[in-house]
């Protein structure tokens, strides 16, 4: 065997590998976020009033640097109150006459449960350059969830609808930091019950509801941490060994 190619055979595993760590794909990001919380219902009418603590796990499901399923629980803290609020007596009676102050005020924790779709504004990565990918991003999202509320006069549950923003950065390769602001639109009106001082807060004016319309929603503004995992098989075809 002629002496160079043996000696290029040896050294082959020493050699530097252009391109392997820019096409470095991951599909899967997990962590967490933390933030506050609101409600908007008959005890509140004003976004980031009563702002509570919230936090949440999170999982995003990466299909390409483009879009993303995201699986979250999380667990917020509500409240609101109806201050001077006046309610007419009998809520079918058409009109406030006889109305009562609505003193009414409510706490209570409730568990999130949803999927929601992101669509990245850009391409999110690090490398692969001629691709265009990008460290940060901005995102739209739009779900599907579940909302557990128990405690209060009795444990209440219904569907919510998630549409939100968000914004996302690479602080490192695998590391992910974001910042997201979403409303959770239900199909229940009854977060918000309560029986203090006689005001029922669950239909107090008798305006017919059906599906989303007229009920209650709450909404998550968090910040995320999330790491990288289960990277994707790399195509070894694209491997260009340097002399």
């Amino acid at each position: 065997m002629k002496p160079l190619p043996l000696i290029a055979f040896c050294l082959l595993p020493f050699l530097p590998l252009k391109g392997w760590a820019q096409d470095e794909i991951y599909r899967m990001e997990l962590g967490g976020g933390v933030g506050g919380s609101f409600y908007l219902g008959d005890a509140n009418s004003r976004p980031f009033a009563h702002l509570a603590p919230m936090g949440s796990i999170v999982a995003r499901y990466i299909f390409n640097p483009r879009m993303v399923i995201k699986g979250n629980v999380a667990v917020a803290h509500l409240s609101g109150n109806t201050g001077t609020t006046f309610f007419p007596a009998d809520a079918n009676s058409g009109n406030a006459e006889g109305g009562r102050p609505g003193t009414a005020h409510f706490e209570r924790n409730v568990i999130d449960f949803g999927a929601q779709f992101e669509l990245n504004f850009w391409g999110y990565g690090i490398g692969r350059g001629y691709e265009g990918y990008s460290r940060l991003t901005p995102y739209l999202l739009v779900g599907a969830g579940v909302t557990l509320a128990p405690g209060g006069l009795q444990t209440d549950a219904g569907f919510n609808i998630p549409v939100g923003v968000g914004v996302k950065f690479k602080l490192k390769r695998r590391l992910n930091i974001g910042f997201e602001w979403s409303m959770r639109f239900t199909t229940t009106d009854r977060l918000d019950v309560s029986n203090a001082e006689g005001v029922i807060l669950s239909d107090p004016y008798g305006v017919r509801s059906s599906g989303f319309k007229n009920k209650d929603c709450y909404s998550f503004t968090m910040l995320t941490l999330t790491y990288d995992l289960w990277p994707k098989c790399i195509n070894c075809n694209n491997i260009k060994y340097v002399f």
